[in-house]
């Protein structure tokens, strides 16, 4: 039997109620929700148009749904962070960013081009989709919420869970001129005139204005929310969650239609905003609010994901694509973020936590959809091997994820 239709609308409250109630049921197993969607959805697979799930033809519908889900992540993981932005305190974040993730690009696109025989703008692309730390699926080792009053001043004193959270918030956006640096290459073979224009424009002036931006506008915004002289615009006496949403939006837009890095944009205002009275309680409703609504696009994108597979989404995966995935997530990834850390002062167990949890997710499933116009010739290897990459790491991050944070003496944390 193929469900289809109103049928739909089963499987989507069905759906919905296991993401209610899995979280707090697999706490204290070795399983993780994403686990659990990605199991479901590959059961849905049987029963399901699995030709409505092709994200390869369907790249269009893939790249809106999997934007939406990043920047509404990306929202959520910067009302989270109570520490405030400063060169000393992101010390950690900043080696992981400048110095772990162009190790792993260049590692990842070294061996797809030596393993796999991609052409350099493809293995360049391979590296830049599988670049981004998932903001959403490692909530086991990231920050679980802003806390206010007393305890907003002092800030994460949990380095791990800090350091992997502000790394997910920001390289979501800071992997973009790579992926455009492949499409470049794609399109205008040897380096030329472009480089200079790449550098200057794709990987500086997008990021520096996409972030004055994201910082404008949230601090217009935390001054409306706490400070405004009229009751009607002052939208935390109100306690109104829709602010987050409304940021989420409307900063991505403008940031998009000035043609700069929405996902840097959206961040820095999440942090922005947090900053304006950062003791005051309606930042968790904010982040309760956009959290939701987080998780509700991230279960029915693992059940999608899910059902992709049990469709063939996996048919081209060839060994040397399988072994790209398992080089990133169990040597390129963790060696990346060791070298990166050297001499940050980290403990060295976590030194090795920060350095392995590196979780694939939906922002690499973007990104792919996003250049696969330019790329159509691999895209079939491409998807296949991204998508088993996504999913051996949500299934190796998530096993061990919850033992080795109680190992540290640290619970997870359940959004």
């Amino acid at each position: 039997m193929v469900i289809d239709g109103d049928g739909l609308y089963l499987v989507a409250g069905l759906a919905l109620l296991l993401g209610a109630i899995l979280p707090r049921l697999l706490r204290r197993y070795a399983v993780s929700a994403p686990m659990a969607f990605v199991g479901a959805g590959l059961l849905l697979g049987l029963v399901v148009d699995r030709e409505l799930v092709d994200p390869v033809a369907e790249a269009d519908l893939t790249e809106r749904l999997t934007e939406l889900a990043v920047i509404v992540a990306l929202m959520g993981v910067g009302l989270a962070i109570d520490r405030p932005l400063s060169f000393r305190g992101w010390r950690i974040t900043w080696r992981l960013l400048l110095i772990a993730m162009p190790l792993c690009i260049a590692a990842v696109a070294v061996t797809g081009w030596a393993v796999a025989g991609l052409a350099p703008a493809s293995a360049l692309l391979l590296g830049a989709v599988l670049a981004p730390t998932d903001p959403v699926l490692a909530s086991d080792v990231q920050v679980a919420g802003p806390s206010t009053g007393e305890e907003a001043e002092v800030g994460e004193s949990d380095e791990i869970r800090f350091a992997l959270t502000t790394e997910a918030g920001l390289n979501d956006g800071l992997a973009f001129p790579f992926v455009s640096l492949a499409i470049l290459v794609a399109a205008e073979g040897a380096a030329g005139w472009w480089v200079g224009q790449w550098f200057s424009w794709e990987l500086v002036g997008k990021v520096v204005i996409g972030a004055l931006i994201g910082a404008g506008t949230g601090w217009l915004l935390g001054r409306m929310a706490f400070g405004a002289t009229r009751p009607s615009l002052r939208l935390a006496d109100q306690r109104e969650p829709m602010l987050s949403l409304a940021a989420t939006l409307g900063v991505y837009g403008l940031a998009e239609v000035l043609h700069v890095y929405g996902f840097v944009a959206v961040f820095v205002a999440a942090l922005a905003i947090r900053a304006a009275e950062r003791g005051h309680d309606y930042h968790v409703q904010l982040h309760t609010f956009i959290g939701q609504l987080e998780h509700i696009l991230t279960w029915g994108l693992l059940l999608l994901i899910g059902v992709a597979i049990s469709g063939g989404l996996l048919a081209s995966l060839t060994w040397s694509g399988a072994l790209v995935g398992v080089l990133l997530v169990a040597v390129i990834r963790p060696l990346s973020g060791w070298f990166a850390l050297s001499g940050a002062g980290c403990p060295p167990n976590e030194r090795m936590v920060i350095a392995a949890f590196g979780v694939r997710g939906i922002g690499s499933l973007y990104y792919l959809a996003y250049a696969s116009a330019s790329f159509a010739e691999d895209l079939p290897w491409l998807w296949a091997t991204v998508g088993f990459t996504v999913v051996l790491s949500v299934v190796v991050h998530g096993v061990v994820a919850t033992p080795v944070m109680r190992a540290l003496g640290r619970e997870p944390a359940v959004a």
